[in-house]
C-alpha cells in the first residue's frame, strides 16, 4: 500500500455540475489524511494526496456517501494452488483487505477470482502479485478463461496420473510388507524369518520417504508454508498427518529406545497409502472439474477459425480475427456462419439449435439475420458482417455463462463463514483428540493417540465443502446455456427456484408480437384464393400493418398479386382500387355502406370476433360482400403448453399488458391464464407487479419490449425473451435465446434442480465431516473397540470430493421439460369457408 501514499487520481460517477464538484471536494477534505483535493468536472476526476495509506478507505467511503462513488472495473484472476474451501476464504480475505477492492467472488471449481476494484487506484496485475506473495500464484485472465482452464486441467490430470503411478508402485511393497503380516500371520513369520522385521522396516522407510519427497512433496511444499503463515489449508492437514505417521515410524525404526517397548510400531504404510489415495482423489477431481466446463467449451467450438470474405467478388479465406464489420462473407452449404450479419443474397435453412435450443432449421432469405456459430444448410449464403469479435452473440453468450458460473449464490455465504475457520478447528480437534487418548486412553495410549490424531487430520479436509456449490453452478448454468437459457446474473439461479408467481407480458411474449391474417370468413359463393388475391393486390399499395399481414399471407399461399389502378385510401376507414377490371373495397362496415354494400350477412360473425380482441376487415368485390378478413396477434405455438406446465409445478401465472381488456381476456382464456391486468403503461407494469406480490411472495416477470424494461428490472427475477430488444435483455436476470415461453419452464426446472443438487452436496459435505470426525477421533472405541485407520480416513476424504463432483455432473443429463417447437414459418392461415364457421 505504500504506492498509494502519494497523489492519486480517481474517475468519479455522478458529477453533473459545479455544485457536484463542490460537494465531492468537501467530502474529500473532511477525511483525515487527505490533502490537496481537486475535483475536475470536465474530466470527471478527483485528484488528492494521502498522508497515510489507511486514509484511502475513508476517502472512498466519503465519496460513496456524498453520491459520487469512484468508478469501478472488474477483472478475472486465475488463482492456482487453492485446494479447499479454506483457501477460498483466505484468497477473499487477502483481496478484500485492500480498500480499493469493492467486491470479490472466488470460485474453487473454476480456480478464479472475479474482482471489482476502484479504477485507476490499483491494477489487476498488482492484485495478482499480492495473491502470489500470499502463497496463491495468480495471473490476470485475458478474454475467456474456459479454454485455458481446460488445458490446465488436462495437464494437471496428466501430471497426477504419473504421480499416482509412481506413488502406487512404491506404496504397494510397503503395504504388503506391513499389512500382509497383520492379515496373514504366516506371511509375518516368513518376513521375520527371512529378511527380519528391522530390515522390513528400513525398506518401508526408504520407499515411503521416496513417496513423500517425490509424488507427495506437493503437500509439504504448500502445506508447511501455509502453516507458517498461520493460514492452514488441506495440504497442511495432509502434511501434518503423514508427517506424524512417518516421524513416529522413523523413531521406532532407528531410535526405538525413545519409545516404550509396547508402542514400538511403524506406520509407514499409512503415510504411503494416504498419499496414494489423496492423489487418486485429486486425479478424479481434476478430471471431473474438466468436465464441468464442457458447456462453455462446446460453445467456443462453434466459432470457426476462418471465414471466406468476398473482395470484389473474389473469395478469400481469412482468419476470423481479421474480420471487420461491413465485410461481405460467403457461407457455403454445410459450413458454420463465422460472425453475426444480415443476408445479402441466397436462400437456405440454418440450424440455430446450438444457440437458441430450437430443434428445427430456420429458413433464411435476403434481409434476415444470421448468428455466428450456427450451421448453414444446403443453400449458399452471402451476408454482410454486423458484429464481429467480442461483439457477436456467441461471444456474449460465453461471457454471460462464465459470469453466471463464477457467481456466488447467497447460500454460499453460509459455507464461507463455516469453512474459513474449519481447518484451524480441525487442528484443534486433532490436538484435543491426541491429548484425550494420552490422558484417558488404554495402553498403548501413544499409538492409539497417533492413529486417532492422524485420522482426524486426514478425514476432515474441507474439499467437498468448497466444491459443493460452484461445481453445481458450473454444470447447471452450462447445461442451461445448451438449452438456450442464459443466467446473466448468478444469484438469479437461486432466486428463480423460490419464485411463486410468473407474470407474462402479452405482445411478443405470449403472442408472436406481429399482426397476422389468422382467418377468412367467406360470403356465400365467394372463392377463397380469388378473394385473397384481389384483396392482397390492393393492400400491397398500403403501408398499414394490417395490409402487410394480408399481403404476407397471400404470398405464403402463392396467390398472385395483380396490377392495380385507381388506388384510393381513406384514413381510418378503408381502401379501394380496380384490380384486373374488378372493383375491390376493403374496410369497415361504414366504409362499404357508402357504396350501398350490405354487410349484414357477416356482421354477427364479425362482432363475435371483434369481442375476442381481433381486428375484422370487410372486403367487397364488384359491389357485393365477399369476406371478412380477421387479423390478430397469434399466440405462440408453445405458449399454451408452457403455461400449463408452469401451473402444473404449482406456480401462479398472470398476464400484464397494455392492450384493452377484451383482447387480453381473450388471449388469457385461450392459453389458460386466470389473472389478467390490462391497459397498463410501462410504469403501470411495475405497480402491477407490486399488486401481484403477496406477503413473502416473489414474482418473476417475462417480457421482450422496451416498455418491459422497468418491469424486468423491478421483478424479483426478470426473464427476457432473447428475440426482443437489447434494452429488455440488459434489464433482465435471465435471457431465453429461443424467444419461446417453453424456456421459462425449462429455466425454472434448471434452477430448482441445480439448487436441489447444491443442497444435496452441502448435506453430504457437512454431514460427512459431522459424522466421521467423531468416529476418526475414536468415539466408537470404548463401546466396540473400533478405531478408524488413517488409510481408510484418506480414502473416505477422497471419496467425499469425488462424490460431490459426480453428483454435480448429473446435472449434465438435464432435459428440457418443454421442447421448443416453433410454429411453421410458411404463413399458412386458418381457412373459413362460410359464416357458419
Amino acid at each position: 500500500m505504500s504506492a498509494l501514499t502519494h497523489s492519486l487520481t480517481l474517475s468519479l460517477q455522478g458529477l453533473n455540475c459545479g455544485s457536484c464538484v463542490g460537494r465531492a471536494t468537501r467530502a474529500l477534505e473532511t477525511v483525515p489524511g487527505v490533502t490537496e483535493a481537486v475535483v475536475n468536472l470536465a474530466t470527471e476526476t478527483a485528484t488528492f494526496s494521502l498522508a497515510a495509506p489507511d486514509a484511502l478507505g475513508p476517502a472512498l467511503a466519503a465519496l460513496d456517501a456524498a453520491g459520487y462513488p469512484a468508478r469501478a472495473e472488474t477483472a478475472t484472476l486465475q488463482v492456482s494452488e487453492m485446494s479447499c474451501a479454506s483457501c477460498v476464504g483466505r484468497v477473499e480475505q487477502k483481496l478484500r483487505s485492500d480498500p480499493t477492492v469493492r467486491d470479490v467472488q472466488v470460485n474453487l471449481a473454476t480456480e478464479t477470482a472475479v474482482v471489482t476494484f476502484v479504477a485507476r487506484a490499483v491494477t489487476p496485475e498488482a492484485l495478482a502479485r499480492r495473491l502470489t506473495e500470499a502463497g496463491y500464484p495468480a495471473t490476470v485472465v485475458q478474454g475467456t478463461s474456459s479454454d485455458a482452464q481446460a488445458v490446465r486441467k488436462s495437464e494437471e490430470a496428466a501430471e497426477l496420473k504419473q504421480s499416482v503411478f509412481i506413488a502406487s508402485a512404491l506404496a504397494l511393497p510397503v503395504f504388503v510388507l506391513e499389512m500382509g503380516g497383520h492379515i496373514f500371520p504366516a506371511f509375518h513369520h516368513l518376513v521375520a524369518g527371512s529378511i527380519g522385521l528391522q530390515t522390513s522396516w528400513v525398506i518401508q522407510f526408504l520407499l515411503t520417504t521416496l513417496i513423500l519427497i517425490g509424488p507427495g512433496q506437493v503437500f509439504y511444499r504448500k502445506g508447511i508454508p501455509a502453516l507458517v503463515r498461520r493460514a492452514p489449508d488441506m495440504n497442511s492437514l495432509v502434511a501434518l498427518g503423514t508427517g506424524a505417521a512417518w516421524g513416529y515410524s522413523v523413531i521406532a525404526t532407528f531410535v526405538p529406545s525413545i519409545l516404550p517397548s509396547d508402542v514400538r510400531a511403524v506406520y509407514f504404510e499409512a503415510a504411503a497409502v494416504i498419499v496414494v489415495l489423496i492423489l487418486v482423489g485429486r486425479l478424479l477431481e481434476a478430471r471431473a472439474k474438466g468436465r464441468t466446463g464442457a458447456a462453455i467449451r462446446s460453445l467456443l467450438s462453434l466459432q470457426t477459425p476462418t471465414a471466406i470474405v468476398l473482395n470484389d467478388g473474389t473469395p478469400k479465406e481469412v482468419d476470423i480475427a481479421a474480420l471487420r464489420a461491413g465485410d461481405t462473407i460467403l457461407v457455403r452449404p454445410g459450413a458454420r456462419v463465422p460472425v453475426d450479419g444480415v443476408i445479402l443474397d441466397g436462400v437456405s435453412s440454418v440450424d440455430e439449435s446450438m444457440i437458441t435450443g430450437e430443434p428445427l432449421p430456420v429458413p433464411k432469405v435476403a434481409g434476415e439475420e444470421v448468428t455466428g456459430g450456427t450451421l448453414n444448410g444446403t443453400g449458399s449464403l452471402t451476408f454482410r458482417a454486423t458484429r464481429v469479435g467480442e461483439a457477436t452473440v456467441l461471444a456474449q453468450i460465453v461471457r454471460m455463462v462464465e459470469q453466471a458460473q463464477g457467481a456466488k449464490l447467497p447460500i454460499q455465504g453460509i459455507v464461507d463463514k463455516v469453512t474459513l475457520w474449519f481447518v484451524p478447528g480441525v487442528l484443534l480437534c486433532a490436538l484435543v483428540t491426541v491429548l484425550a487418548w494420552l490422558v484417558f486412553g488404554p495402553d498403548p495410549a501413544l499409538t492409539l493417540a497417533l492413529v486417532a490424531g492422524v485420522s482426524v487430520l486426514i478425514i476432515a479436509c474441507p474439499c467437498a465443502m468448497g466444491l459443493a456449490t460452484p461445481t453445481s453452478i458450473m454444470v447447471g448454468t452450462g447445461r442451461a446455456a445448451e438449452m438456450g437459457i442464459l443466467f446473466r446474473k448468478g444469484d438469479a439461479l437461486q432466486r428463480l427456484s423460490d419464485v411463486d408467481i410468473v407474470a407474462l407480458d402479452k405482445t411478443g411474449t405470449v403472442t408472436e408480437g406481429r399482426p397476422s391474417l389468422t382467418q377468412i370468413v367467406l360470403a356465400e359463393g365467394a372463392e377463397r384464393s380469388e378473394v385473397l388475391s384481389l384483396v392482397a393486390s390492393v393492400e400491397a399499395r398500403s403501408e398499414h400493418p394490417i395490409a402487410a399481414a394480408i399481403v404476407q399471407a397471400a404470398q405464403a399461399e402463392s396467390c398472385a398479386l395483380k396490377p392495380v389502378e385507381g388506388f384510393e385510401a381513406t384514413i381510418g376507414e378503408g381502401v379501394r382500387a380496380d384490380v384486373d377490371g374488378r372493383k375491390v373495397l376493403i374496410g369497415t362496415d361504414r366504409y362499404l355502406a357508402r357504396d350501398d354494400i350490405a354487410t349484414v350477412a357477416l356482421a354477427e360473425k364479425a362482432q363475435v370476433l371483434a369481442a375476442q380482441g381481433k381486428t375484422t376487415v370487410f372486403a367487397a368485390v364488384d359491389g357485393s360482400l365477399a369476406a371478412v378478413l380477421v387479423v390478430a396477434d397469434p399466440v405462440k405455438a408453445t405458449s399454451r403448453t408452457a403455461i400449463a406446465a408452469l401451473r402444473a409445478t404449482g406456480l401462479r401465472v398472470a398476464m400484464i399488458t397494455g392492450d384493452k381488456q377484451a383482447t387480453a381476456e381473450a388471449v388469457a382464456q385461450d392459453v389458460g391464464i386466470d389473472t389478467v391486468i390490462s391497459g397498463v403503461l410501462p410504469a403501470g407494469k411495475v405497480a402491477a407487479l407490486d399488486q401481484l406480490r403477496g406477503p413473502g411472495q416473489t414474482v418473476a416477470f417475462v417480457g421482450d419490449g422496451i416498455n418491459d424494461a422497468p418491469a424486468l428490472a423491478n421483478a424479483d427475477v426478470g426473464i427476457a425473451i432473447g428475440t426482443g430488444t437489447d434494452i429488455a435483455i440488459d434489464a433482465a436476470d435471465v435471457v431465453l435465446m429461443s424467444g419461446d415461453l417453453g424456456g421459462v419452464v425449462n429455466a425454472v426446472e434448471v434452477s430448482k434442480r441445480t439448487m436441489r443438487n447444491i443442497r444435496q452436496n452441502l448435506v453430504w459435505a457437512f454431514g460427512y465431516n459431522t459424522a466421521l470426525i467423531p468416529i476418526a477421533a475414536g468415539v466408537l472405541y470404548p463401546a466396540f473397540g473400533l478405531l478408524l485407520s488413517p488409510m481408510f480416513a484418506a480414502g473416505a476424504m477422497a471419496l467425499s470430493s469425488v462424490s460431490v463432483l459426480t453428483n454435480a455432473l448429473r446435472l449434465r443429463a438435464l432435459r428440457p421439460v418443454v421442447s421448443a417447437r416453433p410454429a411453421p414459418r410458411d404463413g399458412r392461415i386458418q381457412p373459413a369457408a362460410s359464416p357458419a364457421e
